[in-house]
């Protein structure tokens, strides 16, 4: 039993050791797998078509291929360390190991190599030590506008010296040291370089993305960046002061209070609206939230991150927590970042050594600080409903800073004439709750008070939260002083009991009339829960003649139908899922549905739904609803089948078992401690 416990263990610790690994190496991990088909040492990458950049392949990236939207082509290279070697396949050879000065060759970042000779540091990166050189690029070089680069290689080269050894730290640094979030000092008068490395397996330094990585050297490590990095020595609160792009924030961001946060240690991100972003919303609008230092604070918290995300590290949207505690969808379209799927960064990765900044030119407005009017409008698919609002007269109400729930009903809830009238401008206010719910606070039972005086009663189904026929149909939207819930229908308030519903309507009168002469009218006054399927008049004039003469000369048999028609449960339409049952008052079960939005009880349609009443809900149907017919006696042979083939299937297994412990083999096993 021992191999299998080593061998048990030995298993243990490689899961462990995965485990383990940095989200870096887990990528790589998988570049190795998905590239070992082309021999030892052999990652896949995906480059963006058209550019050259490039990526180590993660799962979902490799089964899109697309990164940032864009489409990818698949390349297979030498994974960090190796090379190839003529005649054999793969990468089997291990990169020389030469000083630091050889190994940026041997790396291709040429560029580099050629200013650290003009720059003195040759001497330096050659002799002995334990270096970490974080080494733009040739392309991260050549990207650097003429006149910076120009000012770096003049003054006898002091500057591109001091420039290189920002990049240098004084120890080794693999990419397992590379940890989120840390700080290593350089050797430019111990300014920090500041290392991000991401889940996705992206790794950052000062926001520039480790392409080359962990290539060894005898005096240290390089690692090849995309970007030339400058040093970073003020907080974000000071870089947003220096610009005057940036007015309007600073001013909204001292009215707030919020100077202290930007200034103090932190990882965070901002988005940050430049004078042009606060000018594009209505005067109105900002006015207003800037004389309200909730809303205001509300507004500037919704553009700052919990942590730092600088533009290399988003690959795919994805949804980021920020401090005002909703989300944003932060994304990318190939290089452009995303917020909330537009494109309104125009400068990115300002870093600061406590946060980075991204510029936008759109301010980024969050319900928390609108009106319910705001909240309405801002949702095209009830602009139905805001439109009717505002014609009720309901504005002031819409716009004021009173505790209400707006219930709006999604715009194909309409139908017929949209003219206001005096009855639509009481069903409208009727939509309007007195004080703010949340729908999670909502329980089974529940009396609302509606601005029209009617109480509204809340159901809770198991697949729906409703307020009377009508059910909440996405999230809420939280708004500064009130809440709007978007409804599937027209609120429907109840208007009476089950038979006050049934004798206002024509199309019930031979209902009526059979339920007064099976004397049920008591039954469907009195208070319940009850859910009538009612048939209309012409569902008893489509009755064969035989049974309709039965029903009436049979007071037994018309109280039997009429009762197999009342379920003793209340359930409207959104209540109703694929396979409902509902138990009537006389008969078996009764068997719903929905298809193509339409309800069917024993496969009957239902031609008008959830006809609210104090005590129930009625269901029109065109048709006398029938039981079933029962399983066909083909069904019931599949499940004896089936039971046939479990059992043969136990018995093979009984016996495989017994030969197998009946063999010798088995016999000279040693029990399991």
């Amino acid at each position: 039993m021992k191999p299998l416990t080593l061998q048990a263990l030995a298993v243990t610790l490689i899961a462990t050791v995965i485990a383990a690994k940095s989200p870096y190496q887990s990528v790589l991990q998988h570049s190795r797998i998905r590239g070992r088909q082309h021999g030892p040492n052999v990652c896949a990458m995906q480059r963006i078509q058209g550019t050259d950049k490039k990526y180590f392949t993660n799962c979902k990236q490799w089964y899109h291929r697309k990164i940032c939207g864009k489409p990818t082509v698949v390349t297979y290279e030498c994974c960090p360390g190796y090379e190839k070697v003529i005649g054999e396949k793969g990468c089997p050879a291990a990169l020389p190991l030469v000083n630091i000065y050889n190994t940026l060759g041997v790396v291709g970042a040429t560029t580099t190599k050629m200013y650290s000779e003009r720059a003195s540091l040759q001497k330096e990166i050659e002799g002995p030590g334990s270096f970490t050189f974080f080494s733009p690029s040739n392309e991260a070089w050549a990207a650097l506008p003429t006149e910076i680069l120009d000012a770096l290689v003049s003054n006898v080269n002091i500057e591109l010296l001091n420039v290189l050894h920002y990049h240098m730290v004084n120890k080794r640094l693999t990419s397992e040291d590379l940890k989120h979030g840390s700080s290593f000092p350089s050797m430019y008068q111990d300014f920090d370089v500041h290392i991000q490395h991401y889940s996705n397996g992206i790794v950052t330094v000062n926001c520039a993305r480790l392409v080359k990585t962990d290539q060894h050297a005898t005096n240290g490590i390089v690692h090849v960046v995309d970007r030339v990095i400058t040093a970073i020595t003020n907080n974000v609160n000071s870089f947003l002061d220096t610009d005057e792009e940036l007015e309007s924030l600073q001013t909204a961001i001292a009215a707030a209070g919020l100077t202290g946060m930007l200034e103090s240690e932190g990882s965070y991100t901002i988005f940050a609206p430049t004078n042009e972003a606060f000018k594009k919303i209505p005067q109105e609008m900002l006015d207003r939230i800037l004389g309200d230092p909730v809303a205001l604070k509300d507004l500037l918290n919704y553009h700052i991150l919990k942590n730092l995300h600088c533009s290399e590290s988003i690959v795919s949207g994805t949804p980021l927590e920020t401090l005002q505690g909703t989300v944003l969808e932060v994304g990318c379209d190939g290089q452009e970042i995303t917020l909330n799927g537009k494109t309104i960064v125009t400068e990115k990765d300002k870093l600061g050594t406590n946060g980075v900044v991204h510029y936008i030119n759109e301010l980024l407005i969050p319900d928390s600080v609108k009106t319910l009017k705001e909240l309405a409008e801002g949702a095209p698919q009830v602009s139905t409903a805001t439109k009717l609002f505002l014609d009720a007269g309901l504005g002031p109400q819409l716009t004021g800073s009173n505790a209400m729930t707006l219930l709006a009903p999604l715009n194909d809830a309409f139908k017929g004439s949209l003219t206001m009238t005096p009855e639509l401008r009481k069903v409208m206010r009727n939509h309007i709750l007195k004080n703010k719910f949340s729908s999670k606070s909502l329980y089974h039972g529940q009396e609302l008070e509606t601005l029209g005086g009617n109480k509204l009663r809340v159901f809770v189904f198991r697949n729906n939260l409703c307020i009377e026929n009508a059910c909440i149909a996405a999230h809420d939207k939280n708004g500064r002083y009130a809440t709007m819930f978007i409804v599937d229908k027209v609120l429907a308030p109840p208007m009476g009991t089950i038979m006050d519903v049934l004798k206002a309507d024509s199309r019930f009168s031979t209902l009526v009339d059979n339920i007064q002469k099976a004397g049920l009218t008591e039954l469907l006054n009195k208070k319940g829960t009850y859910t009538v399927f009612a048939p209309t008049n012409d569902a008893f004039r489509t009755m064969p003649p035989a049974d309709l003469n039965k029903l009436t000369r049979d007071p037994k048999e018309l109280i039997k139908l009429l009762k197999y028609h009342i379920g003793d449960e209340f359930l409207i339409s959104g209540a109703v899922t694929s396979h409902t049952r509902v138990k009537p008052l006389s008969g078996d079960k009764l068997e719903l549905g929905m298809r193509n939005s339409t309800m069917y009880v024993n496969r009957v349609p239902v031609v008008d739904g959830d006809m609210m009443a104090t005590n129930g809900v009625v269901h029109a149907v065109g048709s006398i609803i029938k039981p079933l017919p029962p399983k066909t006696v083909s069904d019931q042979a599949v499940g004896s089948s089936t039971r046939r083939t479990s059992a043969v299937r136990v018995s093979f297994i009984n016996e495989l078992f017994q030969k197998v412990v009946s063999s010798r083999s088995s016999k000279t096993m040693s029990p399991v401690q």
